[in-house]
């Protein structure tokens, strides 16, 4: 499990038990263009069947969050990655996503995503275009054309 500490007394952990399922719903479906109107039990099965979670956190507050779809070998899927907007700024939502695609038991492996925006927030860990929507970093070390 990781627990770090970040400026400004904000937290990343991924210890799966402390992520606030609440907080999350309230989010996707009310707030995000990529879940509105995401039913509450799809959000609580995602969440728990998710390969890694991650939550950002303030005074114990969850007011960040994404999760990582994997076969834990060759690939991952970054998913519902957001910085609640009181909580905006400083580098948390890098954070975040560093935490999540270059350290853990998921960094060596090749992560794709589907955005409509923040391409310069993924670009800064090795994503690039693959499509529109879709962004691929590839493993370490390894060119884009490797194959899985």
């Amino acid at each position: 499990m990781t627990r770090r500490a970040l400026p400004g007394g904000y937290e990343l952990d991924d210890d799966p038990a402390r992520i606030d399922v609440d907080v999350i719903h309230h989010y996707l479906a009310g707030e995000s263009y990529w879940a509105a109107g995401r039913a509450r039990p799809i959000t609580e099965r995602l969440v728990r069947e998710a390969g890694r979670v991650v939550g950002l956190y303030r005074d114990d507050a969850l007011v960040g969050f994404c999760r990582a779809v994997s076969d834990g070998v060759t690939f991952a899927y970054l998913a519902d990655v957001f910085v609640v907007p009181d909580h905006r700024g400083d580098g948390r939502g890098v954070a975040l996503v560093e935490e999540m695609v270059a350290r853990g038991p998921l960094a060596g492996v090749r992560w794709f995503l589907r955005t409509a925006d923040a391409h310069g927030l993924y670009e800064r860990f090795g994503f690039a275009p693959a499509t529109p929507e879709t962004m691929e970093r590839p493993p370490p070390g390894a060119s884009s054309s490797t194959p899985m």
